[in-house]
């Protein structure tokens, strides 16, 4: 049994994560979060805790960073698009057991920026503004289970991680 409820776009997703897993679920029904959703996911995490696992595409995406914002302390859950698609659709419910267990065994809490790494050094380490930048970013992101990013966000989520430029450079 899961102790924190998992928060999830849709009715597809729980009904994969039941499938595997013991697990309460709250169902965000995609982008429509209003207020009275936001306070009841606060309510859940003050309770039993919540776990943000999300599409790996830009809605999902967008309903992490809203939430995060929103409500601190919030576990990040991740997986990455090529684990969790159809040769059509992108989400969740496509993730194997496998898949979902690694991403649930290694979530992510975002605290305040620490600042642990400059743009400067960001930048030095090749994750941005280079033609292979992409493919860096993937190798970090997959070692720290961060989620895919772009470099914009991938350099928040390090800072806001903690994560050093020794960490980073050990990965590369």
């Amino acid at each position: 049994m899961i102790q924190e409820v998992i928060v999830v776009e849709g009715k597809n997703d729980t009904r994969r994560l039941q499938s595997f897993f013991e697990v309460d679920t709250f169902e965000t029904d995609g982008l429509a979060l209003n207020k009275e959703k936001i306070e009841l996911i606060r309510k859940l995490n003050e309770k039993r805790g919540v776990i943000l696992f999300l599409d790996p595409d830009s809605p999902g995406e967008k309903i992490r960073q809203r939430l995060n914002s929103e409500i601190a302390g919030l576990k990040n859950a991740f997986v990455i698009s090529k684990e969790a698609r159809t040769s059509k659709k992108v989400g969740i419910e496509h993730a194997s057991k496998e898949v979902l267990e690694e991403a649930l065994n290694n979530l992510i809490t975002y605290g305040d920026c620490k600042d642990s790494l400059t743009k400067e050094e960001f930048y030095e380490l090749g994750l941005g503004g280079e033609a292979d930048s992409a493919v860096k970013r993937a190798k970090v992101a997959k070692a720290f289970h961060l989620g895919e990013c772009n470099g914009k966000t991938m350099f928040k989520r390090i800072n806001m991680l903690g994560i050093s430029y020794n960490d980073i450079k050990e990965i590369l």
